[in-house]
């Protein structure tokens, strides 16, 4: 092979790389407009929720399903008190609180005994889906709906089943120890079960950024933005996340990821299905998947929902190490959920969740991150070597840059008009600032740590990478 040949054939393989990469990128950043279409339309022919908590209390208080909110529990000592007084205040009927201690180094269940007059229980476990030992069960004196259990360290899919196993409510709620939820938000997200035929199985709420927000006594006070840039970024994702993409997903039922850190289930289905997986760090996906594999399967119909009105508010990483451990964690469990649903994948039995939205996730989790990366460093040797055309270099560019603030910005002028969960004209100029710079550094690298997901997956590294915290503040 002579030289000129080696060179024409490594200036086309550059080329269609180079092409490759910008078929990708606007292919993903079209289903995100047509998925902020789809969301605006939703916010704009349903019947807009009550504002105010009363009204849903005098609305509901007839008609509410017991639930049981289950908070596992992991060396929380600092905080733990407050964040149960908290779910205990919450605005509802009829609820239960299981916290579940899995095997904290620290004096969490020591913490939990003293401030609520804990002593030892016999309550039965209807179900055991914990793989880990039940080292004891108490109950509170003071707070009768307070049931604390202590376990062996199983990680968080481990402590949620022993918590659904010992919960005797048709409806359970998981949440994240540390995180913040409105004292509406169970109402909020037991309102579509209140009017469904029995076909809802699971509904998802809004997930927002606590950094920068007052919280006091492990309740929300006051809404803040942070003044570091970092927590500003990850405002604007979780606005697209939970604004634009869940919202359109599940207007049509094919929502395939409800929040860890928030989320309400018909008990008898997790008890039918197993409950969590303990062999994966994606637990929260993988979980909802299987659900939908599952009722696909048995041919059953189903509903899983979300409403966009419930408010969980939740810590974000400050550092771009804490940031690395999150991203590469998720990037990890999509595709291990990928792996193991495999079948699925285009697959027409299991109708548009295996033609629609299991094929995006490919996209979205395993094609598009390489591929906006290597196009950010393919595309400028294409043009060098004359072998792409200029406009194309352009598009990408403008797709990923110009496209993508402009998303952003239509997803935080819907949130405006709909929610107005932002509290001043400065901090929404802040969050639109941080909308635009995000793209200029902070998405590359956020790419590069999803590629490190990937990597963790084939080194088989199942270890649970912490982002370290640093608690609940204004300037956080």
């Amino acid at each position: 092979m002579t030289s000129e040949t080696a060179f024409f054939l490594a200036a086309h393989a550059v080329m269609l790389l180079a092409y490759g990469c910008l078929v990708v990128v606007v292919f993903r950043n079209a289903v995100s407009v047509v998925q902020l279409i789809m969301a605006a339309y939703d916010f704009a022919t349903r019947v807009k929720p009550s504002q105010f908590s009363v009204d849903l209390w005098h609305r509901y208080s007839d008609l509410t399903l017991p639930v049981t909110v289950i908070a596992p529990a992991f060396n929380e000592e600092l905080s733990i008190v407050d964040s149960i007084r908290a779910l205990l205040a919450l605005e509802y009927p009829e609820h239960e609180v299981i916290v579940v201690n899995d095997g904290s180094s620290d004096n969490t269940i020591g913490k939990l005994i003293d401030a609520f007059d804990c002593v030892p229980s016999d309550r039965a476990q209807l179900a055991a889906l914990q793989k880990t030992r039940i080292i004891a069960t108490y109950r509170s004196r003071s707070h009768p709906n307070l049931i604390v259990i202590d376990k062996e360290n199983g990680r968080k899919a481990d402590a949620v089943n022993a918590g659904i196993g010992f919960a005797r409510t048709p409806l359970v709620c998981v949440i994240d120890a540390d995180s913040i939820i409105e004292r509406d938000g169970l109402l909020r997200a037991a309102e579509p079960f209140m009017y469904d035929t029995g076909k809802m199985v699971a509904v998802g709420g809004a997930i927002r950024i606590a950094n920068g927000c007052e919280i006091r006594g492990g309740a929300l006070r006051k809404v803040g933005v942070s003044s570091a840039w970092l927590p500003r970024f990850q405002i604007v994702e979780y606005l697209r996340a939970f604004l634009t993409a869940r919202v359109a997903n599940a207007s049509n039922n094919t929502l395939l990821l409800i929040s860890g850190a928030f989320g309400m289930f018909r008990r008898s289905t997790l008890i039918e299905i197993g409950g969590y997986r303990h062999d994966t760090v994606g637990e929260d996906l993988e979980l909802i998947v299987r659900i939908h594999r599952h009722m696909r399967e048995q041919k059953r119909e189903y509903a899983i929902g979300f409403v966009p009105e419930i408010v969980c508010w939740t810590e974000a990483p400050t550092t771009l190490s804490g940031l690395r451990s999150q991203r590469s964690r998720w990037q990890q469990g999509s595709l291990e959920t990928l792996i193991r649903h495999r079948k699925m994948i285009g697959n027409p039995r299991y109708g548009r969740i295996g033609l629609l939205s299991m094929v995006q996730l490919v996209i979205e989790d395993v094609v598009g991150p390489p591929a906006e990366l290597f196009g950010y460093m393919v595309i400028p040797v294409a043009l060098f070597l004359g072998v792409m055309d200029p406009l194309a270099a352009l598009l990408f560019l403008c797709v990923t840059v110009l496209f993508g603030t402009g998303l952003s910005i239509g997803t935080l002028a819907l949130e405006e008009m709909q929610l107005r969960r932002t509290p001043s004209a400065r901090d929404l100029l802040r969050i639109g600032a941080a909308s635009v710079v995000e793209n200029f550094g902070y998405r590359q690298i956020n790419l590069i740590f999803r590629l490190a997901g990937i990597m963790r997956h084939f080194k088989k590294d199942t270890s649970w990478a912490a982002v370290p915290r640093v608690g609940f503040g204004p300037q956080s």
